[in-house]
């Protein structure tokens, strides 16, 4: 039989995705510059894949938590949701920043490998698509229109 592990040793690469999300945020916005560096698209692209990645295992406690405790499921269902609608404003933004381009070369060949943002092909658009569909399977359309709300529950300490 096994003792349960300390709460703050439970979910360590959790933990560790949460350190490096602050420890980036921190990163943007040097001492010394003159204001928050603006985002690229390699950066929407990491961001689009955290967020899918966190929608995801929030989709999957929801499903696992509603049985024993509706309330609480469907609470992680609306987060999930939100994780979402945040995801498609990521993906959105991702195409309206211009791509970063290379001084033009001699050579009038293609070199998808030289390219700052990999190939061309656009992976986000990928991921989007595919977390899209397991999305809309589970997902009404009123429900991904709905605009973030609190909760209706009492706060404890």
């Amino acid at each position: 039989m096994t003792t349960p592990s300390p709460v703050a040793d439970a979910h360590p690469y959790l933990r560790a995705a949460s350190a490096g999300v602050r420890h980036h945020t921190r990163a943007l916005s040097p001492r010394g510059q003159a204001g928050p560096v603006p985002a690229d698209r390699a950066h929407l692209d990491v961001l689009h894949s955290h967020l899918i990645a966190l929608h995801q295992l929030l989709d999957q406690l929801s499903a696992s938590t509603r049985p024993p405790h509706p309330a609480a499921g469907r609470h992680l269902a609306s987060a999930g949701t939100w994780l979402w609608q945040a995801s498609a404003a990521v993906h959105d933004a991702f195409h309206l920043v211009p791509p970063v381009h290379e001084p033009a070369t001699d050579d009038a060949e293609c070199h998808p490998e030289r390219l700052p943002e990999g190939p061309p092909v656009l992976t986000i658009c990928q991921r989007h698509l595919a977390a899209g569909h397991l999305v809309r399977r589970t997902t009404t359309p009123s429900d991904l229109g709905r605009p973030a709300r609190g909760h209706a529950t009492a706060c404890v300490q």
